[in-house]
């Protein structure tokens, strides 16, 4: 299979702060104490898609977006580093930086030269998925199509054992879904509006249409940010409009609004020079009976190209935008949100440990073999407790996954919460609902409810917390 893969890898996102820094780019955020990036990197390893290639052949970019060009030199290394201790001789990967803010069509567009395959895969650095790419790839490839796009089940946001009114209903809010439009078949993209657009009215080009019959209007789906792309097509596009920045926003729904237009491959081109209007609806006759020999029910595409040509003296080229859209039963989500980097973090401990890739206890929890617990501590079902950890006497922990090499006191209690590598917490402290970032030390009887606590901070002696971001003061 003739495909390029890349893997576009945000550095700094602000939606993120302040788990994310500079020592900790986004795809290097833990999930079940891996990097979130592990998940996607195995996922193409173990997938028919790379075993269909060639190792040499396989040419996995890694973009990274930054804002500052001196911060963008120390994540790509910091990625490169942990890449090359981790899949040395596994994966073939070449990290690329692009510059600031040019977004997911702008990272594409930096690195034009650098795609020459048919068709370019392309997948977020922050999807956690079982979804194996090539079944994407083979449903483009089956259908010749212009795009592909991998659709999945809204992911529905965990219960909060703190009583949060922020997980509440979030799969409601805004940006969250997107509205699609299906063919009948449930094969072919119609119409797609991310969740920002949702107070707009819904427009759909009546070509598209009157050319399907009929359209599924569906909002129970997500956009997984997995594309097969075919090349000429998407360098067409981030060529001819160089405003496009995402691949989301722009370049997909652009796609879906002109597959019947024909004015990405025409670009007002004439009919050929040797040939009449009567030879190009003569020759569409001829291609009709051999599709009708050939396919029982040709896609609407084929059809409207050739009903077109009878009533136009040059038949019109059409482009397909496909979904593939990933059984339910399939575990697919984004690491795009504070409130998606603990749901991930307690689905991956939980429902969806299987593709955690780690062994799980009678229990039904992981501690590490040279993780300490002291006298009368508790660690419940759905919990990760990671290398070099220690706990004192009389701990609980639920529902949450606790990093490496930890220090926690006696009489200390953990709910549905994440906690990173070299954390100090002191006797008698309560963490509920919360995301402790590496290096945080927590003193003796603080308490935190629904709070996220950056990297390095101090959270002083007896003090309390509730929905609160913590983060210690940039140096100017």
């Amino acid at each position: 299979m003739d495909f390029q893969v890349v893997v576009l890898a945000g550095g700094f996102s602000k939606t993120l702060v302040p788990l994310v820094s500079k020592e900790v780019p986004k795809v290097l955020l833990p999930v079940a104490n891996r990097p979130v990036l592990s998940y996607v990197l195995e996922l193409l390893e173990q997938n028919d898609l790379t075993n269909a290639l060639p190792p040499e052949s396989l040419f996995l970019l890694l973009l990274i977006e930054f804002f500052t060009v001196v911060e963008g030199e120390s994540a790509a290394l910091l990625i490169s580093s942990w890449i090359s201790s981790t899949f040395v001789d596994r994966l073939q990967v070449e990290v690329t930086a692009v510059p600031e803010d040019v977004g997911t069509a702008g990272a594409l567009r930096a690195i034009d030269h650098r795609l020459t395959a048919k068709d370019i895969l392309v997948l977020s650095g922050d999807l956690v998925s079982e979804i194996p790419p090539g079944a994407v790839a083979a449903a483009h490839r089956r259908h010749d199509a212009a795009v592909t796009a991998m659709l999945c089940s809204v992911p529905v946001s965990g219960p909060s054992e703190s009583g949060s009114s922020g997980a509440k209903d979030k799969t409601k809010k805004a940006g969250r879904y997107n509205i699609v439009g299906l063919d009948p078949t449930k094969q072919f993209l119609l119409h797609i509006a991310a969740g920002a657009e949702m107070d707009k009215d819904i427009r759909v080009q009546k070509s598209i249409l009157r050319a399907a019959g009929q359209m599924e209007i569906r909002a129970d789906l997500m956009d997984a940010h997995m594309y097969a792309f075919k090349r000429s097509v998407l360098q067409e596009v981030l060529n001819q409009k160089e405003n496009f920045q995402s691949l989301r926003r722009d370049v997909l729904p652009y796609l879906v609004r002109t597959q019947l237009r024909s004015e990405l491959f025409l670009n007002g081109a004439q009919s050929d020079e040797n040939g009449s209007g009567m030879d190009a609806v003569q020759n569409s006759k001829v291609l009709l009976s051999q599709l009708l020999a050939n396919a029982s029910t040709p896609s609407f595409h084929e059809m409207y190209a050739l009903d077109s040509a009878e009533s136009a003296p040059i038949s019109r080229k059409t482009h397909k935008c496909c979904v593939y859209i990933a059984n339910k039963s399939k575990y697919c989500a984004r690491l795009n949100s504070i409130q998606a980097f603990s749901d991930i973090n307690r689905d991956i401990v939980g429902d969806a440990s299987h593709i955690s890739g780690y062994n799980f206890s009678n229990h039904n929890n992981i501690i590490h073999p040279s993780a300490v617990l002291g006298s009368k501590t508790t660690v419940g079902p759905h919990c990760m407790v990671g290398e070099g950890s220690q706990m004192g006497d009389k701990c609980s922990v639920k529902k949450s996954v606790i990093g490496r090499h930890c220090r926690i006191g006696s009489n200390v209690k953990i709910v549905n919460s994440v906690v990173m590598n070299h954390v100090s917490i002191g006797d008698g402290c309560s963490i509920q609902g919360s995301i402790i970032c590496s290096n945080v030390q927590l003193q003796e009887r603080a308490v935190l409810k629904d709070c996220q606590v950056g990297a390095s901070f101090v959270v002083t002696a007896g003090s309390e917390y509730k929905g609160e971001s913590l983060a210690k003061k940039e140096k100017q």
